[in-house]
């Protein structure tokens, strides 16, 4: 009898010398691939980068395809895996997947940060959702700002202050979907004012860096973008760390309420670069990186144009190497490590420190960051010497605030005023009061995260230090003004609800504390009657746990809520 056939063994090793049918893993698309070779043409493939090459793909197809996600992988040498997570980080970049359908060719932002609410956005939503075709896509935005026009719509990259419907349909109409600046103090006329005669004289060797510093610490000029450290004690930490250094400035600007980086940029560029050339030189950094945010599209434009102006120019030969990078909509970029995160095209997930940025920070080297603002008021302070800066001041306090004012009063805007002013001062000496009829409610010192206060608290002096002791603090001073009158009142409770929706969208979602934590407090302060207890637990771990100052810092609006307006609570029952 025969025997039965023996079954052939394979081996290990012949399975692994088979060859694949295909590739593993998604395939690229050659079509999808030579359109992303032709959008970047010379551009460099380096990882840092990756960030601005998405922007060139959302800009020139509207959106991001699975298909042109991987082409974008393959050609800068990275993992499918790592384009997707940092293209899904970020609202600005609208990912289709296979078999998704594009968005519309065109999409208009409409603000629901709280100025904005107190103006009438959602009414305008929902008007322009029902008037605009289906060519056109409404959605909610957080705060873009603009706060001191509100309410603020964007068509495309094109804004619309003070917006109405009306004027939202004409922008459509005509086609205008992108913001070009002008009115502004470009290079010829910053020089023939002055500009850049400081930088020449400290490369001349006029002035000495150790010099400048001690200026800049008996000035009491601190850190403007709200953590108030002081600039000149920054600048001799950074200094004193091994070259090569870096410079980083933040114009990211996120703070609900907060826009007065924005509203100096508008008018006088120049002055915040030339005072990041001067921290350059005293602080030895071989190159300086500005994120700007990518809500001030008008700005960008404009900024590269000067930028290159300023190169061609007979100071250009001596310039460090300056690079704009492009945010792409994340709130918690304005932490300054997770800043950092995104210059190099990762996603904006905060560190963890030490070691701080100052050791260890853009590209693993020590790293001067900085707020715009700061950067601005250097000129002035070496020119005008430290003591003009500090003899303003009110109240026992020192120095200058540039105070971002919007919600319920007269004449918004930024207002330059001494450090330590009272709200009370602030709004009848610089906003021409309030409404005719509305009394003064609540307000709040430092934007979403600065807290909100009750008017009987509106004599205490605006300040760094001043208001931790009642639970708030100023941060980047973008105060909001809130009222009463005989037919509305502006609730606090409503203003809560506002900022933790913000912060539950814009939690980066890396520690526990924070991700679960706003999504948590937000869907419990929607309830008629708030859970005290529960909140309190949860504002105690966000605080004490949280990583960054985003978790933090998201507590303070339901917490004052809670000590400041219990009246408002009980009413909700």
């Amino acid at each position: 009898m025969p025997s039965a056939p023996r079954e052939t063994a394979i081996t290990v090793t012949d399975a692994r010398q088979r060859k694949r049918a295909a590739p593993k893993g998604r395939q690229v698309d050659a079509q999808a691939l030579a359109q992303v070779r032709a959008l970047l043409g010379d551009a460099p493939r380096r990882r840092d980068l990756l960030i601005e090459h998405l922007h060139r793909l959302q800009d020139r197809f509207g959106h991001l395809s699975a298909a042109h996600l991987a082409a974008l992988a393959q050609e800068m040498h990275l993992a499918q895996t790592e384009v997707y997570e940092v293209a899904t980080f970020y609202h600005h970049f609208d990912i289709v997947r296979e078999g998704e359908p594009a968005p519309p060719p065109l999409t208009v932002r409409v603000c629901d940060g709280l100025a904005c609410e107190l103006a009438g956005a959602k009414s305008l939503r929902a008007e322009l959702e029902e008037r605009c075709g289906r060519g056109v896509r409404i959605v909610g935005a957080p705060c873009v700002g603009r706060c001191e026009q509100a309410p603020v719509a964007v068509v495309h990259q094109h804004p619309v202050p003070s917006a109405r419907a009306d004027a939202v349909l004409a922008t459509l109409a005509a086609g205008t979907t992108t913001h070009v600046h002008t009115g502004y103090v470009g290079f010829a006329a910053y020089c023939a004012g002055g500009g850049y005669a400081l930088l020449e004289r400290c490369r001349r060797g006029e002035l000495d860096a150790d010099a400048v510093i001690d200026l800049l610490e008996d000035s009491g000029l601190r850190g403007l973008g709200g953590a108030g450290f002081p600039a000149g004690r920054k600048w001799r930490l950074v200094g004193a760390q091994p070259a090569p250094r870096l410079l980083a400035v933040n114009i990211d600007e996120g703070e609900p309420g907060t826009f007065k980086d924005r509203w100096y940029l508008e008018r006088d560029p120049h002055r915040f670069v030339e005072g990041a050339l001067i921290a350059a030189w005293a602080v030895g950094i071989d190159a300086i990186y500005v994120y700007l945010r990518d809500e001030y599209h008008g700005l960008r434009a404009m900024l590269h144009d000067e930028l290159d102006a300023l190169r061609a120019s007979t100071l250009g030969a001596h310039l460090p190497s300056i690079e704009v990078r492009r945010g792409a909509g994340a709130y918690v970029c304005g932490e300054e490590s997770a800043m950092i995160e995104s210059i190099e095209g990762k996603r904006g997930l905060p560190r963890l420190r030490p070691p701080y940025v100052a050791q260890v920070g853009l590209f693993g080297l020590p790293t001067l960051e900085h707020n715009f603002e700061t950067l601005h008021w250097v000129r002035e302070i070496v020119e005008r010497g430290a003591g003009w800066f500090a003899s303003h001041g009110r109240h026992g306090r020192r120095g200058l605030r540039s105070f971002s004012v919007s919600g319920r009063v007269r004449q918004p805007g930024v207002k330059l005023a001494p450090a330590g002013i009272t709200l009370r001062e602030l709004v009848d000496e610089h906003c021409g009061g309030l409404p005719d009829g509305h009394e003064l409610y609540a307000w709040l010192p430092g934007g979403a995260s600065g807290g909100i206060f009750p008017a009987s608290m509106a004599d205490l002096p605006l300040d760094f230090d001043t208001l931790q002791p009642h639970g708030g603090f100023i941060g980047s001073a973008a105060v909001i003004v809130l009222t009463r009158s005989a037919t509305h009142c502006d609730r606090a409770v409503d203003a809560a609800r506002n900022l933790m929706r913000f912060f539950r969208d814009e939690s980066c979602g890396q520690c526990t504390p924070c991700r679960a934590g706003t999504a948590k407090a937000s869907a419990l302060i929607e309830a008629d009657r708030w859970d005290l207890p529960l909140l309190a637990d949860l504002s105690a771990v966000m605080r004490d746990a949280s990583i960054c100052g985003l978790g933090q810092a998201a507590p303070n609006p339901v917490d004052c809520v809670v000590r400041y307006f219990a009246h408002e609570l009980q009413a909700l029952r």
